[in-house]
């Protein structure tokens, strides 16, 4: 089993920045990618960004351009910088882990954004 603890969320105006970070209980460098997801109120939860073993990065036009994913491996931890944030952007965001056998969750972290 695999523990994902996302920190980092909290309160924002709009235009401003959070960074959110998911520690990870077992090493990250033996996953295929990690992710992170958020949830909105009476809305689907919905991919934000990707970045995969190699580096690679993907995000969803919604953020792209304002939201940063990485990794740091030796720290088994993953980040999410957002910047420019807008009040939809507001979700419970969740780390996801892509690990070969089996995928985990964590369990969110709120980001409200007040116009």
């Amino acid at each position: 089993q695999v523990q994902l603890v996302e920190s980092g969320g909290g309160l924002v105006q709009a235009g401003g920045s959070l960074r959110l970070s998911c520690a990870a209980s077992r090493s990250i460098s033996s996953t295929t990618a990690m992710d992170w997801y958020r949830q909105a109120p009476g809305k689907q939860r919905e991919l934000v960004a990707v970045i995969t073993i190699g580096g690679s990065t993907n995000y969803s036009d919604s953020v792209k351009g304002r939201f940063t994913i990485s990794r740091d491996n030796a720290k088994n931890t993953v980040y999410l910088q957002m910047n420019a944030l807008k009040p939809e952007d507001s979700a419970v965001y969740y780390c996801h882990a892509r690990y070969i056998l089996q995928n985990y969750w964590g369990q969110g972290t709120q980001v409200t954004v007040s116009s």
